[in-house]
């Protein structure tokens, strides 16, 4: 998800957990579209949430199309077709008391054969002392892929990231294998580096193209953009040059502007981050169903497929599924 979940919805139209108890799920081998000629996608940013076991704080106020429940049948058709067959969940922000029933939920999620989800990146404070018995209890699951806590919520200060326990957390996930996603405000990229830099054994992920804002990249949308360009670009390539760091193109269809538009406005924010990560360390990220606020998940795919269509079919097949599958270990 983009900003703090309440500014991005103000900001966007102003991210879960599936059912194990749905009837009649298919195979996983019926995930696949049944299509020759179209690329297999990992979906790195697979949001669920079944309100009836969970309900994350911040979807108090929420839009209506993201007030209700989104499980597994939903996503199956949300990406009816194209050639979804596996995705990483992605935690929801769930309130803390919640965390461990989240995390042990996916968990059992991820090892049944009736869901395309595969593993996880669960919720966690870095920042608190409880952090290390909290995530160490998750490091023989192999499920568990990494950890995301957002860093633009209000009470989440600049240079949060950058705090002594913080920085001996992530250092943790190292030593554990696990990555970090970082969910970022696009002015505080630079923090995202001086961290990546400062844990040079842990793997992170910037989610959502560094929260790259479309609107930057036009010449008049009529919109305030959360960002400069010139100033997104130097510190994203801050993070670029680290070598423990992989973007996630995900997320920017969200802040899409309000009305209709073309996939060229996403391009100039897509083509940076692929050129300057390199088409070893990019990934794709569905973000459904917060996508939903720009533009459906087939229209994401499409969108990216035309600002990619000029790329070569190797590189192609690298951020749609090879360069997730190596970096989760979910062959």
């Amino acid at each position: 998800m983009g900003l703090h979940r309440r500014e991005f919805i103000k900001h966007a139209s102003l991210a879960g957990l599936a059912s194990t108890t749905m009837p009649s799920l298919s195979p996983l081998d019926s995930f696949a579209a049944d299509t020759k000629e179209a690329l297999p996608i990992i979906d790195t940013h697979q949001h669920l949430w079944d309100l009836s076991k969970f309900q994350p704080p911040w979807l108090s106020g929420a839009p209506e199309i993201l007030s209700k429940s989104y499980v597994t049948k939903d996503y199956l058709e949300a990406t009816a077709g194209l050639n979804v067959v596996k995705a990483v969940y992605m935690e929801v922000d769930v309130a803390p008391e919640q965390q461990v029933e989240e995390a042990e939920h996916v968990i059992s999620l991820s090892k049944s054969n009736d869901h395309p989800t595969v593993a996880a990146v669960i919720s966690g404070r870095p920042n608190s002392e409880g952090f290390k018995a909290y995530i160490t209890a998750f490091k023989d699951t192999p499920q568990v892929k990494g950890v995301r806590q957002v860093l633009h919520a209000p009470n989440a200060e600049q240079g949060l990231c950058l705090q002594k326990q913080f920085v001996a957390s992530m250092q943790l996930l190292g030593e554990l294998g696990m990555s970090f996603d970082l969910c970022m405000r696009p002015t505080e990229l630079d923090d995202g580096a001086k961290l990546a830099k400062r844990c040079p054994d842990t793997r992170f992920v910037v989610d959502h193209c560094g929260n790259a804002d479309p609107k930057a990249f036009m010449p008049s949308s009529g919109e305030e953009p959360s960002h400069t360009v010139d100033q997104w670009k130097r510190d994203l390539s801050k993070l670029a040059q680290r070598p423990n760091v992989i973007c996630k193109i995900s997320g920017i269809i969200a802040r899409a502007p309000k009305g209709e538009w073309k996939s060229d406005i996403l391009a100039p924010a897509i083509n940076f981050c692929l050129d300057e990560f390199g088409p070893d360390r990019v990934v794709f990220g569905g973000d459904w169903p917060v996508c939903l606020l720009g533009a459906s998940y087939r229209r994401w795919v499409d969108s990216l497929m035309e600002v990619i269509n000029e790329r070569n079919k190797v590189d192609q097949r690298k951020l749609l599924h090879d360069n997730a599958e190596a970096f989760y270990g979910i062959a």
